[in-house]
């Protein structure tokens, strides 16, 4: 038994003459996608590949882990939206009665707003300030040629073998005696200098071809502008995908916003919801005010989520 043919259908205000194009029906797109499906098993060894059975555990192995994953999320954004009462499991995280007295609660509080744009603040300048700094040490670790390179290179990126607890007294102290306690650039100055960010970017960049370097110097270009118009415009997969880890590392930080913002003005959202639990605030509040820290990296993550395989690939693989 042969296949049906292909069905053509010429379309209006064809000119006469014209061969219309050939539109596949259904029996032959199906019979196109069982024969690549074929193919594609044809690549993978007979005893590997899986049984009907291994698919379906893995189908359920699968939906439980994504479950447990996804338990944690629903319960805090179930119980912020729960009025002020006693928890009681498993009663309180079924998705009625809701209501958001808590959003308003943390949306009208005194802090909270200022918590927020505190870290927005910390958290999109020193996105900046990394991208920026890394991109150009990376640039020249990778095509500079400078006495002592490697050597400079390496001490550099051993700082990422030192405990952050041991550098972070001494750094205190620096900003302290020149006076940046309770300031913004006191807050973000010490985290830019970022030795796995400058690792990342020397890694992609080595990957181009040293050609492109070359023929801009030959039509005239010097080192700035090579590096604005060749080097920027290839380093967008990987900014993308560094940017976004970076704001997630600035925005979840804990530790250093707690030890330099000693007043409530210069606290960060995460400082400021653990102030809130000292305080006996009701756990609704508490947990809608972590699911408006939430929201904004989450936002980052959707955002730049299509970057992060083609960036962390290239600029982990190569080198």
């Amino acid at each position: 038994m042969t296949a049906a043919p292909a069905q053509t259908e010429t379309p209006p205000g064809t000119p006469p003459g014209t061969k219309a194009p050939v539109v596949p029906d259904r029996a032959a797109r199906r019979a196109e996608r069982k024969l690549r499906k074929l193919s594609e098993q044809d690549t993978v060894p007979y005893g590997m590949r899986p049984t009907r059975a291994g698919r379906i555990g893995r189908a359920v192995l699968l939906t439980v882990a994504a479950l447990v994953t996804i338990f944690p999320f629903y319960a805090m954004v179930v119980l912020s939206l729960k009025p002020s009462a006693a928890v009681e499991f498993p009663g309180s995280l079924l998705p009625w009665p809701l209501t958001g007295e808590a959003y308003d609660t943390v949306m009208n509080a005194q802090d909270v707003p200022r918590w927020l744009v505190n870290t927005l603040v910390y958290s999109v300048v020193s996105v900046v300030g990394v991208l920026l700094l890394a991109s150009l040490a990376g640039y020249a670790f990778a095509k500079k040629r400078f006495p002592g390179r490697e050597t400079m290179f390496w001490s550099f990126l051993s700082m990422v073998m030192v405990p952050y607890h041991v550098t972070m007294i001494p750094t205190f102290a620096m900003i302290a005696k020149l006076g940046g306690v309770d300031t913004y650039w006191g807050l973000i100055v010490p985290t830019l200098a970022n030795a796995q960010a400058v690792f990342l970017m020397r890694q992609f960049i080595q990957g181009l071809p040293d050609e492109l370097f070359e023929a801009a110097r030959l039509d005239g270009c010097n080192e700035w502008q090579i590096f604005y118009r060749i080097v920027l415009p290839l380093l967008k997969p990987i900014l993308a995908t560094l940017g976004v880890f970076v704001f997630l590392w600035h925005w979840n930080d804990f530790l250093w916003p707690l030890v330099i913002g000693q007043s409530t003005d210069m606290r960060t959202l995460t400082v400021g919801i653990a102030s809130l639990q000292q305080q006996n605030v009701p756990l609704n509040v508490v947990l809608s005010g972590s699911v408006i820290a939430f929201v904004p990296i989450f936002a980052a993550y959707m955002v730049g989520q299509r970057y992060f395989t083609e960036g962390v690939t290239a600029s982990g693989i190569k080198g």
